[in-house]
């Protein structure tokens, strides 16, 4: 398999490439930070840009890269007077810079992503330091051509020690006219001297409204939104895998199963269990997994806060307060949420039958009301 054939680690299977989307919903904020650090001349050389996993941090890092990009180097006024003062941070899709970064073809912009392992049949697990060497190429090579030039690094949290030593090194030493645009979901996994060269964008949660015009622009419209976003957490990229895997559907049925505690119907359990089974099944299952961890959670926090709004299923609200009334029954179910992610985590380290560790999980859910 060549380069040319591996996945995109960098785009959510069903969506269009964060390059190719041009509106960014729900972020003004992030925004509106970064334009006030361009417009007082007070630029970074590196932003961090933070929050949970698919809520436009990669959308914005190409945004950012098209804007500086397209942007004229000096604000002099020369012939013509002094250019309009920058607003926003749109760009012109017909602007040269926007159409070669669409082509993926912009001299002046380099992606840092995982590549090809050893024997290129597959993704390597981490973004290893032959990748970032090839940075390094990249910003002494394209500095004769003088301007501005950008890097985005998706997803910093991916790279091996090695290269993150070997990007820390370029941090410290910046080339002049280089913003490092570092895409990360977990902050806490990069080097804490990565993190204190960088100055942090941080994204927040899409509403229910900013979720749906995202989902529409990316071409994934769903009719029952509030319930898609109540599961995806204001997410995109999982409210995308959510839709692909029929997730609301499935949601509903474990709800549906659980209605029946503290007697379940073991044979729609074992049906439901079943259905994880199978070669093509193993997104699905995770999925499953992910769904029950979910619904434990939302469970636990009943208790406390009651009953979380909007509901994700037809009856959940009943059937939360009903297991959970009260922070005693909240504590209980949140150490069986705890105790149930430890065993869905190492059934899937031994290759547990997928089938029997659904079961299992079914079963020690029934027997703790």
């Amino acid at each position: 398999m060549s380069r040319d054939e591996l996945p995109d680690p960098t785009q959510v299977e069903g969506a269009p490439h964060p390059r190719q989307t041009l509106h960014l919903y729900g972020q003004e904020k992030a925004e509106a930070d970064f334009l006030t650090a361009f417009t007082s001349h007070r630029l970074h050389h590196a932003w961090m840009l933070t929050g949970p996993r698919g809520v436009g941090k990669a959308t914005l890092a190409w945004r950012l890269a098209r804007f500086l990009l397209s942007q004229p180097l000096e604000d002099g006024g020369g012939l013509f007077g002094a250019p309009e003062p920058v607003r926003n941070l749109e760009s012109d899709p017909e602007h040269p810079v926007c159409r070669r970064i669409m082509a993926g073809a912009e001299p002046r912009l380099f992606h840092l992503k995982r590549g090809p392992n050893d024997k290129e049949t597959a993704l390597s697990e981490d973004i290893r330091v032959v990748e970032v060497r090839k940075l390094t190429s990249f910003l002494h090579l394209s500095a004769a051509d003088g301007g501005r030039r950008v890097v985005i690094v998706d997803a910093a949290d991916e790279l091996a020690t090695a290269g993150a030593n070997a990007l820390l090194k370029l941090l410290e030493e910046p080339p002049p006219l280089v913003t490092f645009l570092l895409v990360t979901h977990q902050p806490a996994r990069l080097l804490p001297t990565i993190r204190s060269r960088c100055r942090e964008l941080r994204l927040a949660a899409l509403a229910p409204e900013d979720l749906a015009q995202a989902l529409q622009g990316a071409g994934a419209e769903t009719e029952d939104t509030l319930a898609l976003s109540a599961l995806a957490g204001g997410s995109v990229g999982e409210a995308i895998r959510l839709i692909n895997l029929d997730g609301l559907e499935a949601y509903r049925a474990l709800v549906g199963l659980m209605t029946g505690l503290p007697r379940i119907d073991r044979q729609k359990a074992w049906a439901l269990a079943e259905g994880m089974t199978g070669r093509g099944n193993e997104a699905r299952f995770d999925l499953m997994l992910g769904l029950m961890d979910l619904f434990l959670a939302r469970l636990a926090r009943a208790g406390l806060t009651g009953a979380p709004q909007p509901e994700a299923a037809p009856g959940e609200a009943a059937l939360l307060t009903r297991l959970c009334p009260d922070g005693a029954a909240a504590q209980k179910w949140a150490g069986l949420h705890q105790d149930l992610g430890a065993r869905a985590r190492h059934g899937k380290a031994v290759n547990l039958d997928p089938a029997t560790l659904v079961m299992d999980m079914v079963l020690a859910i029934n027997a703790a009301p």
